[in-house]
């Protein structure tokens, strides 16, 4: 068979050629719909309990959610962590090949056997569950070329502007913005005011956050209106 070939270089060096052309093609056409899945999916549980220390929120949070994460379908293990700012991590890995939707909602209903121990502050937070990697896929920085603007500001046009746009992105579990600053207003109390009006500090803060509310005002140009009327604000 060698013998054959090597008496015949061009015919051998078209068979060659073809050879590659039929493998580039085929490379194309492949199929990999089977492909197999090599990491295990994650669901992401984060709760905020502000003011808390990583101890207590490990007491009074981590360990009532943890304990209804027990038994889920299909979980292999799941680990948490807690800072002093107040902050709950709970991921939870699920063997290979786990319907990550199913797994989401089977963690979000423990969750929700969980929520009536969870801190009244906690519950009306809320506990955010999601199907995500802790991975990092991209980080992206933004700048301002001639310091025109401080981070305070690019930290709100990232919030206003960036940040929802990359979380529709098909395929983004989530997107944060590391080192964010937002708009806030510091308070000074006088306390010798306060003890003659006799209010505590939980008093201005609840009195702060119902000035704080946003209300409708209704619209103009509804029903009953003028024969000629055509448009209504609101």
């Amino acid at each position: 068979m060698s013998k054959f070939f090597i008496t015949r270089p061009i015919f051998a060096a078209v068979i060659s050629i073809i050879i590659v052309l039929a493998g580039i093609a085929a490379a194309f056409k492949l199929s990999i719909a089977q492909y197999p899945q090599i990491a295990p999916p994650t669901v992401v549980i984060t709760a905020s309990y502000p003011g808390a220390s990583a101890e207590t929120l490990s007491k009074t949070v981590a360990g009532p959610i943890e304990e209804q994460l027990s038994g889920v379908e299909g979980l292999l293990y799941f680990n948490s962590s807690t800072d002093s700012s107040g902050t709950l991590n709970i991921t939870a890995t699920f063997e290979i090949g786990t319907n990550i939707d199913q797994a989401t909602f089977n963690v979000s209903n423990r969750v929700n056997i969980a929520s009536p121990r969870l801190p009244e502050m906690v519950r009306r937070t809320g506990v955010i569950v999601q199907k995500k990697s802790n991975d990092i896929l991209l980080v992206v920085m933004l700048t301002s070329k001639d310091k025109q603007f401080d981070p305070l500001y690019l930290s709100n046009y990232a919030t206003l502007n960036v940040l929802d746009e990359i979380k529709r992105v098909k395929g983004v579990g989530d997107a944060n913005i590391f080192g964010a600053r937002d708009y806030s207003m510091r308070i000074w109390l006088k306390p010798d005011r306060m003890a003659q009006l006799g209010v505590t500090t939980s008093d201005i803060a609840t009195a702060i956050q119902s000035q704080n509310a946003q209300y409708a005002a209704g619209k103009i140009g509804q029903e009953p209106s003028v024969t000629d009327q055509q448009l209504v604000y609101t």
